[in-house]
């Protein structure tokens, strides 16, 4: 090959010339730029974001993707006082949203209970949080509103709103592949194609599949511990019920299917209907869980302890009327101390636990039960916990071939939080079908009508193993059946010469549901088996309007009426009968004259009352069933109103005043740890918001500016509040709390291509009242046991008190007129409480979160490269967890380590 240093230099100054002239149109069309304006719904009409007087961050798909967003729960990372986790405690599967605006929020999936953050697909309300993490595959954009919603939306939204937008489909052939690869073997797949038919009728699919492996690792018991060598006896799968056995080599995977796909008819220019259905399919390993308290000596576990530390000789001779045998029991249990008011000890006469009906003996083998139940407990000998004979690693060694393991944290700690001894059930199985019909029909000029029909059903089947070990402690499986359909009718339009917008509407809402929990304590010691039906109806009107006084002037007054009635039946029952057991009175039908447990001599009991009655069960002929036989309800009529004043300062800028209410229904708490006579025993009300906003939102720059601001008063009345009695949580209306605080979020245009992005907030969430009987705050003190604070010292949980977040993005071109994006985003969050006990082991500490990416674009547009990175930070917390104390257990979810990702996107069409 001949090289000519004339030709080369002649053909590098032929492109050097070009790209200054390039570079000089780049310069000189800085100032024309501006930056995108985002359309949304959240008044049930399109409007620019900036004259909505609601607080409210909208996301576009153009964001999502920059970003690696592809669930919901990431977006918690860019909204400020916006807190969504993936999971909640006992769930066991990611699909489920933990959602909190402004302090209030809903942590428990439980389907006697509601969401107060309602999420919205296409504006279809999803009523249960299990699959309301929605996969954001093939979105528009996604709209956060913040504050109760209860005119526009209705119930259970009374923290605010998530409405998903959909993609609609396109008029010309369009197909979008994508495949994505990174830690933990991840291997992402997604195709969407826009598919007209004709002029008038235009159709869209999406189908997306994602798969990684788990972050945290199950390892053999007891890892590297010297009593590695010896066998231990754990009780089989098969001994009691659940809703599944399967498990996996690591927690914390994906297995996720979607499908997604719309069919738009335009039918004349005044009428469209909007088809639209998803499908969705989950088969995975349950989220990771590490056990990061275990008390011996609570409530269960002490029992459990004391059972198999003590040879049975000793267990069936003990009297709790002699000194030196109360003396042991209260070595394992103090709460058999009479020193303790309200304890276990009563001056019980017999012998509770012996090992042929008493506590250590067989368990959950109660005649006409479908298994086999466990083998006695007592004498069967112990590794992991203290010296002793019946500790199979001591010399003299007198239990069990099979000894089982001490329950203590030695028994759990692994020394990392991505590795586990938990060998039970680790699953999460989710089925979703859902559709909607949507009619827009402009009536007249000036009205319009629209129509939502919506359906949806669900299966859930999920299995998580919370205690860290392969014994079974407490280990939770779950299925549940839900199926919703809805309708909503509206009228808009503008009367008084367009000085009067409006929005009216008629809704419908129906909910059916089963529920079935199983959950296992101390060795089968105590087994929840909870099935339950839930049955839901709403009613609602509503009307909503802006009147525009002046040009400069507005008001928007509004308000919706909500009938709703429940529906509930309770059918938990205790497998090993457990109460009976407690009480020395077993079997359930037994008479005893007198009942053993009570003061010296026992409770008189002269009218022969079997045991089932006498102990307060509701129906002697199903004697561990904990709740009445038949339907319970509730019925409520609440009206919500809003009210509102705008003035725009200029064009460009609009300051806003509003209140409004909002209200989360009530139920039933279903996971109990006694007997109830009636289900008016665990009832609790509807909870209610009332916030007063002040809002800005402006423009500057000629659009290279965007500020909006807010700040806000809430009263939060008839909290909820989520308490640990015995074994079980169980809700109450034990609180009302205040939430001071403010947002502000800015968009900046600084140069060609460069952006920065940036969302503070602060808030000051406090509680006026916490009915001291239910014990919040409070938290184990390994020194000290159960400690009680203050009830006004306890702070609303998933609230942190300051957030905010940086997030630079730099686009520039490249001499192949290819594209080089470069994005990042930086969020600090202050330390908050995951839970309403405000327990410091499930505190999350100042969290501080990096994620980065860079993108290339071909020059055609069809190709585009990604490599990117979440949590770069490595920062490691608590997302999910709950306490319990009975079982003496915390237990805590942490979020994944850092990861990496690439994408390849290829683009064809339109």
């Amino acid at each position: 090959m001949n090289f000519s240093f004339a030709k080369w230099f002649h053909a590098y100054a032929r492109r050097a010339l070009y790209s200054a002239a390039v570079a000089v149109v780049c310069v000189q069309a800085v100032a024309q730029e501006k930056l995108q304006e985002v359309v949304v719904t959240a008044e049930r009409r399109e409007e620019n974001i900036q004259n909505v007087p609601i607080a409210i961050t909208a996301v576009t798909t153009e964001t999502l993707r920059s970003k690696g967003v592809t669930d919901i729960h990431a977006l918690g990372n860019l909204t400020p006082n916006v807190n969504l986790d993936a999971g909640s405690p006992f769930s066991g599967d990611r699909s489920v949203l933990s959602a909190s605006i402004r302090g209030i929020g809903q942590d428990d999936f439980a389907f006697n209970l509601d969401p107060a953050v309602g999420v919205y697909l296409d504006g279809v309300y999803l009523a249960r949080t299990i699959g309301a993490n929605q996969n954001l595959l093939d979105v528009d954009r996604i709209e956060i509103l913040k504050g109760p919603q209860g005119t526009l939306f209705g119930a259970n939204t009374i923290g605010g709103a998530i409405s998903i937008v959909t993609h609609t489909p396109g008029s010309k052939p369009h197909f979008v592949a994508e495949a994505d690869t990174g830690r933990f073997n991840r291997r992402d797949f997604a195709f969407t194609a826009d598919m007209p038919i004709s002029n008038t009728l235009l159709s869209s699919i999406t189908v997306s599949s994602q798969v990684r492996d788990g972050y945290q690792r199950v390892i053999p018991y007891p890892a590297g511990s010297p009593e590695a060598t010896i066998a231990h006896i754990v009780d089989p799968q098969t001994a009691y019920p659940k809703a599944g056995t399967d498990a996996h080599d690591s927690n914390g995977g994906q297995n996720l299917q979607v499908v997604r796909g719309k069919l738009l008819w335009l039918a004349s220019d005044s009428m469209k209907a909007t088809f639209a259905a998803d499908w969705s399919h989950e088969n995975q390993s349950a989220i990771p869980n590490t056990a990061t308290l275990a008390i011996p000596n609570a409530a269960f576990s002490g029992i459990y302890n004391l059972c198999i530390s003590q040879p049975a000789a000793v267990l069936n001779a003990l009297n709790l009327q002699n000194a030196a045998d109360l003396a042991l029991v209260v070595s394992y249990d103090p709460l058999f101390s009479p020193a303790i008011p309200g304890g276990f000890f009563a001056n019980q006469t017999s012998n509770i636990f012996n090992t042929t009906n008493g506590l250590c003996g067989p368990r959950a083998n109660n005649s006409g039960l479908p298994y086999p139940g466990g083998a006695a407990l007592g004498g069967a000998g112990y590794i992991g916990g203290p010296p002793g004979p019946m500790n199979a690693a001591s010399p003299g060694y007198t239990g069990s071939p099979n000894p089982r393991i001490y329950w203590n944290r030695a028994a759990t700690d692994t020394g990392n939080i991505d590795t586990t001894y938990s060998t039970g059930p680790s699953f999460a199985k989710y089925d979703a079908f859902g559709g909607s019909i949507t009619l827009d029909s402009d009536v007249t000029q000036g009205l319009h009508f629209k129509s939502i029909t919506g359906y949806r059903q669900t299966k859930w089947n999920i299995g998580i193993d919370l205690d860290g070990t392969p014994e079974s402690i407490q280990e939770v499986t779950d299925t549940q059946h839900q199926f919703q359909v809805s309708e909503e009718l509206q009228l808009s339009g503008k009367l008084l010469e367009n000085k009067l917008d409006y929005v009216s509407g008629l809704y419908f809402f129906h909910e059916a549901g089963y529920v079935h929990d199983f959950v296992p304590f101390e060795g089968i010691l105590y087994i929840y088996d909870a099935a339950n039906d839930v049955d839901t109806k709403t009613y609602g009107a509503f009307l909503h309007a802006d009147y525009r006084l002046m040009d400069a002037i507005g008001f928007s007054f509004g308000g919706r009426y909500t009938w709703d009635r429940k529906t509930f039946t309770g059918g938990q029952e205790d497998l090993n009968g457990f109460a009976y057991k407690f009480l020395g009175c077993n079997p359930p039908n037994a008479v005893l004259n007198p009942v053993p447990f009570g003061p010296p001599g026992g409770i008189p009991n002269p009218a022969g009352l079997p045991c089932a009655v006498f102990a307060g069960f509701p129906d002697p002929t199903q004697p561990l069933r904990y709740f009445p036989p038949g339907d319970l309800s509730q019925n409520y009529n609440i009206f919500t109103p809003t009210v509102g004043a705008q003035y725009h300062i200029s064009p460009d800028v609009m300051a806003y005043l509003s209140w409004s209410k909002g209200f989360k229904a009530g139920g039933w708490s279903t996971r109990l740890s006694r007997a109830i006579k009636s289900g008016n025993d665990v009832a609790f009300k509807p909870e209610y918001s009332k916030t007063v906003e002040l809002g800005l939102k402006s423009e500057w720059l000629d659009r290279r500016l965007l500020a909006n601001a807010a700040v806000f008063y809430t009263n939060y009345d008839g909290i909820q509040l989520n308490v640990q009695t015995g074994a079980s949580p169980v809700y109450e209306n034990a609180g009302n709390a205040k939430m001071k605080g403010g947002e502000l979020e800015m968009q900046s245009l600084l140069a060609r291509g460069l952006t920065l992005n940036f969302a503070g907030a602060y808030i000051d969430a406090y509680y006026t009242f916490v009915d001291p009987a239910i014990g919040i705050p409070q938290y184990f003190d390994p020194n000290r046991g159960l400690v009680l604070l203050p009830p006004l010292s306890a702070r609303l949980p998933k609230t942190p008190k300051y957030k905010f977040t940086l997030g630079p993005t730099y686009g520039f071109g490249l001499a192949n007129q290819g594209k080089i994006r470069l994005a990042a985003d930086y969020t600090y969050t202050a330390e908050m409480w995951n839970d309403s006990l405000n327990t410091p082991q499930l505190s999350r500490p100042v969290t501080r979160n990096l994620s980065a990416s860079i993108h290339y674009f071909s020059p055609s547009g069809t190709y585009e490269f990604a490599l990117g990175g979440t949590n770069l930070t490595d920062d490691r917390y608590v997302t999910v967890g709950a306490v319990n104390y009975a079982a003496g257990e915390i237990q805590s979810g942490f979020n994944p380590p850092r990861e990496w990702y690439a994408t390849v996107r290829v683009s064809v069409g339109q």
